[in-house]
């Protein structure tokens, strides 16, 4: 008598791409307050909302932070809310990586 043994596989699960948040400069949002925004929203130290900041003002563009889309698209939609409640043109968006 022979016992035959199967073993299932899991399928492995894809990871989900990130995203990244990217902050557009602009001529009339203060740099305070994008500093603030990068300190609040994406939690960086000074120094790095400082470096973040002056890459966006520098170059024109600047990645604020790298998540799964759902915290990225979230971060967005603060980032876009404090921005207009406060009365900045801030724009900001959202790229896959």
């Amino acid at each position: 008598m022979s016992v035959e043994t199967t073993t299932q596989t899991k399928p492995k699960l894809a990871t989900p791409p990130n995203y990244k948040v990217v902050l557009l400069n602009d001529d009339y949002t203060p740099m305070d307050f994008v500093l603030y925004i990068l300190k609040r929203f994406f939690r960086k130290s000074d120094a790095e909302a400082n470096q973040i900041m002056l890459e966006a003002h520098q170059k024109g563009v600047s990645i604020a932070g790298i998540y799964p889309f759902e915290e990225a698209e979230t971060k967005y939609h603060q980032v876009l809310r404090e921005a207009k409640k406060e009365g900045h043109p801030l724009r900001v968006t959202l790229e896959p990586e």
